[in-house]
């Protein structure tokens, strides 16, 4: 390892030691008791990586022989995986506390999946992708049932695993075809080879890997995981789930399309935006049906992955900037609306039924006024500014010349608006009965109200970050 290969993967390497020494001190000293520490540290440590890594870094390297790009695009997806993955730590303290689940090994764990997805975002070969995905895949399987009592918990963590296993198989297997046709694992080398005709195992080596990775962003067909998985895991893990993982998979997913298959754009962007309006479709039908919020909240997710597809099979810079906008967009506000999940409890014991929010704003007319900023923003409802994270997408699928997409976008934002305004109904016209009584600790009541004002104030220049957004999709765009 050269000193430029070290300095490049330092955030990463920082993270690991972190995690290592982290378990050593919970071994040694108090177990469990050590845990609030642990998360109010790890949470500390992901701000200041945050700030280090969008502050400090600048330009584009690669390291170890190109198997690892630093680089805008990348230091964009890691600053918005650390600061979601601190905010979903502080405001699930509180919640894990009460419930006697805080085990010493969240903490830990949740850094080394949030390696795992530093790694994904910045990898430039094959084999780092996997590697990557692997490192964050295998300690979500083992958050998502930490809660050791429950089966249902159990249940989650066990499908999750046996589905990701599933979709890792097609992953490696369209991976081995892509090196057995291109002679190498860099997407760099993969790109290279693509300037006359595409063999057809190499077409089939990507069809294989876009499967793969349609699954790790819960896109439809490839969604079977997301609902079950959401309702059975407890709360702060489905907070998470919801958030750094989305960002870092579809952040991956990009990298692989533009990096290594980026001169074949007509190859992949069908087939990504066949996955876009399944996903868009299913997601907007059938949370209709719902009346558990976390269940509701996956096929939210479900739907909106299909809009964030949308600018990625657009094939443009313009695409990748939509998507990287859509995403930042879409992780605030998922923080806010888990950061009120966590607080909807009766009697001391958690409540995830919709229809427990009845006339709740005459209970709580603040808390009732922030949600339903969100839940405007989640539909689209202009002028939040959800509604202009999709507004982006569906402008580059028309620039792309796919208005077919943008058009089915569209329908599919008036279908699924349906279910947050339901939610929106119960909140201030529903029959008033006795509803939730749970206090929301300070940590979550700051996280509800800074992402529903972010929603509101967003919309004068969204914080920046459309000009960072477009920075990291040029240099990803060549």
């Amino acid at each position: 390892m050269t000193p430029a290969d070290f300095s490049a993967v330092l955030p990463e390497i920082v993270l690991s030691l972190y995690a290592m020494a982290a378990l050593l001190f919970a071994v040694y000293t108090g177990k469990d008791r050590t845990a609030p520490l642990l998360m109010w540290t790890t949470a500390g440590l992901f701000v200041l990586l945050a700030l280090w890594i969008g502050v400090g870094g600048e330009g584009s390297r690669t390291a170890f022989g190109g198997m690892f790009n630093d680089d805008p695009f990348a230091r964009f997806a890691k600053v918005t995986i650390l600061l979601s993955g601190a905010a979903v730590l502080l405001m699930s303290t509180d919640y894990l506390s009460q419930r006697d689940l805080l085990r010493f090994e969240y903490p830990i764990l949740i850094v080394l999946a949030t390696v795992g997805m530093m790694i994904m975002v910045s990898a430039g070969d094959l084999m780092a992708l996997y590697m990557g995905l692997e490192l964050q895949s295998l300690a979500l399987y083992v958050v998502s049932s930490i809660r050791r009592d429950s089966a249902k918990s159990t249940e989650a963590g066990l499908k999750y695993f046996i589905l990701g296993s599933l979709s890792s198989g097609m992953l490696l297997y369209g991976a081995s075809l892509t090196y057995g046709f291109a002679g190498t694992t860099l997407f760099s080398g993969i790109l290279s080879t693509l300037g006359g005709e595409v063999p057809l195992g190499l077409t089939f080596g990507l069809v294989f890997l876009i499967a793969g990775l349609a699954f790790k962003v819960s896109a439809a067909p490839f969604h079977m995981w997301t609902p079950d998985v959401y309702e059975g895991a407890p709360t702060p893990v489905t907070a998470f789930l919801a958030t750094a993982p989305k960002v870092a998979a579809m952040a991956l997913f990009a990298r692989v399309m533009q990096d290594a298959f980026g001169a074949i754009p007509a190859d992949w962007g069908q087939v990504i935006a066949l996955l876009s309006v399944a996903s868009m479709f299913l997601g907007a039908v059938a949370a209709i049906g719902q009346r558990d919020i976390k269940r509701l909240m996956a096929y939210s997710s479900i739907a909106h992955m299909g809009f964030a597809l949308m600018g990625l099979a657009a094939g443009t810079a313009g695409g990748v900037k939509a998507m990287l906008v859509y995403m930042a967009i879409y992780v605030t506000m998922n923080i806010g609306t888990f950061a009120f999940v966590l607080s909807m409890q009766k009697d001391g014991r958690p409540v995830t039924s919709i229809d427990s929010l009845n006339m709740y704003s005459k209970r709580e007319p603040l808390k009732a006024l922030a949600m339903l900023v969100l839940l405007f923003s989640l539909a689209g409802v202009p002028p939040m500014v959800g509604f202009f994270g999709k507004f982006y997408v569906l402008q580059a699928a028309v620039d792309a010349g796919m208005v077919w997409l943008a058009v089915a976008g569209a329908i599919a934002s008036v279908i699924g608006a349906f279910y947050y305004l339901r939610i929106v109904f119960f909140m201030y016209f529903g029959k008033d009965s006795d509803g939730l009584d749970g206090h929301m600790p300070a940590v979550q009541w700051a996280l509800l109200v800074g992402a529903s004002a972010a929603m509101v104030v967003g919309v004068i220049n969204l914080f920046g970050i459309e000009a960072l957004a477009a920075v990291a999709a040029d240099t990803l765009v060549r």
